[in-house]
């Protein structure tokens, strides 16, 4: 069977466009064991306090004093410049500790006194160069890089996972007084994420209100969508676990503003349904420019049965409360990875219960056949550490980690977050 391939300029590893990885008990049939493989069992690993690094902020100032680079903005990393001379300078990112996953997220400014041309040449600790570089000259509309700026470094082999990617790269730059922006991904801090729950907040019937703080001291944020207050069926929403993961959050965007939105069957749903979100789990790291982990040093996807952090404990606090009064009907948690996969929780374990997460998953499919998306279910519950795991073991609600591609189109993750909203509306309103 031909898969076709979407084809995002400049990036070193096209995302095989696959069918399920693992066969489960509603999808075995018809799903084929090709393209991305998902990133397998989870290790456990301990979830207590491990040191992190902060990396120093400031202004680089190279050349004579002639162009400068700096990461003193939320979501900067950046962590030493060099000039090789000749308009090329080496830039250096690490991890805020290890061991960490490769997800080696980059984010700094560049200006000179006088226009000119630069290459700048991407390093990492103990890291590929995963993520394609984005540009911006105002810190919130990036495109990506165009690819006749952009040069991969001793290129890696295979179709997906870090191996796939070149060791390094280079990038050619045009600048001037004003700074550009170069990030691995799309910038959504603490405080652009807030500009647009503020938004959303705008409808009668959606309010946000914290729940909690992070490690930093940041406040973490849920949305609460609700037409009836009577309403005793809900839905949890959570994003951002992994600073990186901005495809997921994006998905989860279009997720919720089609919810919220003004279409018959979303107001029928409001009437029947309350959604909860958190759209930004880990606001520390994100502001701070981490590659996967909060200020605590842990992998918050890694602390949901010990709890040792703040952010999940608030999540946590937040649905023992409300399952007093709620019967939890659905949940997902939004991620990002080398290309968009499912991670359910299979039937053999759930039942008739969790056979709607299948049935959603296959309706999405039908309704964008351009792209199938990738299956790889879990048959375990012990330990919940996971997300999804938890909110199924200790809520009851059919629940699973939709994760996006790094490079996935980003009208198609509207798109996405838009049918998989419509899709899941429909089938919990025929339950």
């Amino acid at each position: 069977m031909h898969i076709k391939r979407l084809i995002l300029i400049g990036i070193w590893c096209s995302m095989t466009l696959a069918t399920s990885c693992k066969k489960t008990t509603e999808t075995a049939e018809a799903e084929e064991k090709t393209g991305y493989q998902g990133q397998g069992k989870s290790p456990v690993v301990p979830t207590v306090d491990r040191p992190v690094q902060k990396q120093w902020r400031g202004v680089w100032a190279l050349n004579d004093s002639t162009v400068y680079f700096s990461n003193q903005f939320d979501g900067a990393r950046l962590n030493g410049v060099a000039y090789d001379g000749n308009d090329h300078y080496t830039i250096w990112v690490t991890a805020e500790n290890t061991p960490i996953n490769v997800s080696p997220w980059y984010a700094f400014q560049v200006w000179s006194k006088e226009p000119r041309d630069i290459t700048v040449q991407l390093s990492y600790q103990d890291s590929r160069s995963r993520y394609y570089p984005k540009i911006s000259t105002d810190g919130r509309n990036f495109t990506p890089l165009d690819s006749t700026q952009f040069k991969a470094i001793n290129p890696g082999e295979g179709e997906f996972g870090i191996q796939a990617a070149p060791e390094s790269a280079e990038i050619t730059l045009s600048i001037n007084e004003k700074p550009t922006w170069i990030s691995a991904q799309e910038l959504y801090t603490s405080s652009v994420v807030q500009e647009w729950v503020d938004s959303l907040g705008q409808k009668p019937f959606v309010q946000h209100y914290p729940i909690g703080l992070s490690k930093e001291k940041r406040t973490m944020h849920l949305i609460e969508i609700n037409e009836n207050t009577e309403t005793q069926k809900a839905l949890m929403i959570i994003s951002r676990q992994h600073p990186p993961e901005v495809t997921g959050f994006l998905a989860m965007k279009s997720f919720i503003e089609t919810i919220a939105g003004d279409s018959d069957l979303a107001q029928a749903f409001r009437k029947e349904h309350t959604i909860f979100v958190v759209p930004l789990m880990n606001p520390d790291g994100a502001d701070n420019g981490h590659w996967r982990h909060n200020m605590g040093g842990i992998d918050l996807n890694r602390d949901w049965q010990n709890f040792n952090q703040p952010e999940t404990r608030n999540v946590r606090d937040f649905l023992v409360e409300k399952d007093k009064t709620y019967d939890f009907v659905f949940g997902a948690d939004f991620h990002s990875t080398w290309d968009d996969i499912y991670y359910p929780i299979d039937t053999t374990v759930t039942g008739k219960k969790g056979k709607i997460i299948f049935d959603w998953i296959a309706n999405i499919s039908k309704r964008l056949p351009q792209k199938k998306t990738n299956i790889s279910a879990s048959d375990e519950l012990d330990p919940t550490m996971v997300s999804s795991k938890y909110f199924y073991v200790n809520h009851g609600m059919p629940a699973i980690v939709f994760e996006l591609g790094d490079n996935t189109s980003r009208p198609f993750l509207k798109e996405k977050g838009k049918v998989a909203a419509e899709e899941i509306m429909k089938l919990l309103m025929e339950q």
